[in-house]
């Protein structure tokens, strides 16, 4: 598994309310991989310094691996404090909402996300240059405010390969937009059994490749295959080699598996310079590939099966924690009225409001605009409903 973890929360509904955290990876296959699961009060520094404690118990702590998160203060104060060797990364897309937000400056998005993409320091200087130019606000905001590190992946100081954002966790989150409302262990139920089924379906799909890499990763990769015949490739010393062609020249190290041009370096997937120079070497592409996009490691992360945790009376329920003394969390006395099924959006997050006709009831236009010949009495139903 690429050592890459999206780390969020979301809000639960139920009757003692609180906030599920969530941590996941990716597979081989670019699939949400989940790798741990909290209930807590609320996002807190506390909360999420337990939370990230329990998860280092798994992952560990090394300078190779990347958390991905929002830029919330809670999130950063305790990745400080348990994490010594990790790098903190921000979410590309939460950067970008805060931007449009906090600058109305929605139409240089096109910009932000070429220099947020850019594998290349010259290209993302070239992106900064637009963008300075037109709003030098935004600019000094993203380099001294955010941090160029923590956004761009060319300047990002660790590994995030191709992850710019925490989609995957939200990912998760949307999975669970109906079981937000359950009780806690009702909850972790439905989490148990979707994480069970899925480790059984990708298990199989893992098991039935007969291609060296996952299905995701060899169908972004048999292009480039395409893309790199008709290269002039110049050998330099037994493993470097000069390809030319094209609008970008690359000089490839097939040793240590990296490419002037960055996307090697960056992805871990051979680039059209690459694939040219292994062909020239007589070298076989698919060993410069990372092995964490290989059918074996993708048959590994699923070799494991998820059992349910069966009835209460079967549990082995350790002494210190049966006689350990939990009170339930405080109810607060909810407002009157029908409670809220839908979140609030956040932060540079729009809505588009559908309009109803106060004539005929139905929604897509006004009442001045209305074609109806009759308007709605009371008791008829609209026309037309939203789903």
């Amino acid at each position: 598994m690429r050592k890459v973890v999206g780390i969020d929360g979301t809000f639960l509904k139920g009757q003692y309310r609180g906030v599920l955290l969530v941590a996941t990876a990716q597979d081989g296959n670019g699939q949400c991989y989940p790798l741990a699961w909290g209930i807590v009060d609320s996002e807190n520094e506390d909360a999420w310094t337990w939370f990230l404690t329990q998860l280092k118990e798994i992952i560990g702590d090394t300078d190779e691996l990347a958390l991905i998160s929002d830029r919330a203060p809670s999130i950063k104060k305790a990745i400080s404090i348990v994490f010594e060797k990790a790098h903190h990364g921000a979410c590309a897309w939460h950067v970008a909402q805060n931007i449009k937000n906090k600058f109305k400056c929605a139409d240089i998005m096109g910009s932000y996300w070429s220099a947020v993409n850019a594998y290349r320091c010259e290209d993302f200087a070239g992106y900064m240059t637009e963008i300075s130019h037109r709003y030098p606000r935004v600019a000094e905001y993203l380099e001294n405010k955010v941090g160029f590190e923590k956004w761009s992946r060319c300047h990002y100081p660790g590994l995030r390969y191709n992850i710019t954002t925490t989609n995957m966790v939200e990912s998760l989150n949307s999975m669970l937009v109906n079981a937000r409302d359950f009780p806690y262990v009702a909850l972790l139920d439905v989490i148990q059994e979707k994480m069970s089924k899925w480790w059984n379906d990708r298990r199989i799909v893992a098991m039935a490749i007969t291609a060296p890499l996952t299905p995701s990763r060899e169908s972004e990769f048999m292009p480039r295959f395409a893309q790199s015949n008709g290269r002039h490739t110049l050998q330099l010393n037994p493993v470097t080699y000069h390809v030319k062609g094209g609008e970008l020249e690359g000089v490839v190290d097939i040793f240590n598996k990296t490419c002037t041009c960055k996307e090697f370096d960056i992805d871990k997937l051979p680039c059209i310079h690459a694939i040219a120079a292994a062909h020239h070497a007589q070298v076989s592409v698919y060993s410069l590939v990372s092995p964490y996009y290989t059918k074996e490691y993708y048959v590994l992360a699923y070799g494991e099966t998820i059992y349910p945790v069966g009835s209460q009376s079967q549990w082995d329920v350790p002494n210190e924690v049966a006689t350990r003394v939990v009170l339930p969390r405080e109810v607060k006395e909810r407002k009157r009225g029908r409670p809220k099924t839908s979140r609030f959006p956040s932060v540079g997050e729009f809505r588009k409001r559908k309009n109803r006709c106060g004539k005929c009831g139905a929604y897509g236009h006004y009442k001045k605009k209305c074609n109806s010949q009759t308007g709605s009495t009371e008791g008829n139903q609209p026309t037309d409903v939203p789903v």
